[in-house]
């Protein structure tokens, strides 16, 4: 396997999963159904700093030093994606708690685990979510904005970029392949429960309407 074949491997195990984490849906559960400007910029900037928090733990403790340089650099990043967001908003937001997809991410310990976990699998979640708040300010006739969340999203592409890369250098055996698999779209299942959960607490399915 290579990391076109992972990547490719994931995609197709969680096809059903990512296909409605690119729903509209996708900002009423981040939101609590507030569709407007302030709650989608704050729900965009507690999705950064819960990422900078992530790769800020990693890079400290990471033994790998090819992996512990990128998890800063991806600290670093989102950082910046945070403070850019802060500034649409016009305002600085508390540090959110950790949800299950970041808890479940900081408690990785594994160099494979912690690329294929935050820099595949979640990083293909907050594609589909960058997607849907550049849609979101386009329908609101915010061009500013949208091309602020264009640019959040090709630098999170790039970031996915980078983890596949090293992990096509970490991963040694049919095991590490298997690990880095597993552990990819277990991130996104996570992000799929918790997205229903919130949907399916308000009323509304979370299944498309065909």
């Amino acid at each position: 396997m290579d990391t076109a074949d992972l990547r490719n491997a994931v995609e197709t195990t969680k096809e059903t999963e990512l296909d409605r984490l690119s729903s509209s849906k996708l900002l009423l559960a981040l939101t609590d159904a507030e569709l407007d400007r302030e709650s989608v910029l704050r729900a965009a900037a507690a999705s950064e700093l819960a990422a900078r928090e992530t790769f800020s733990t990693w890079a400290d403790d990471e033994e790998h030093d090819a992996a512990a340089d990128l998890f800063a650099d991806v600290a670093d990043q989102e950082q910046r994606h945070y403070e850019q967001v802060a500034d649409l908003l016009g305002e600085e937001i508390e540090p959110p708690g950790s949800g299950p997809m970041h808890g479940y991410l900081r408690e990785r310990a594994g160099t494979v685990d912690r690329l294929a976990g935050g820099l595949l699998g979640r990083t293909l979640v907050s594609d589909r979510t960058h997607l849907q708040v550049v849609s979101f300010f386009v329908n609101e006739a915010d061009e500013a904005a949208a091309d602020v969340f264009r640019e959040l999203r090709t630098e999170t592409r790039e970031a996915q970029d980078r983890g596949l890369d090293l992990l096509d250098t970490v991963c040694e055996t049919e095991a590490d392949w298997e690990t880095a698999e597993a552990v990819a779209s277990y991130v996104i299942q996570l992000a799929y429960d918790d997205y229903t959960d919130v949907l399916v607490g308000m009323g509304v399915d979370p299944k498309p309407i065909c």
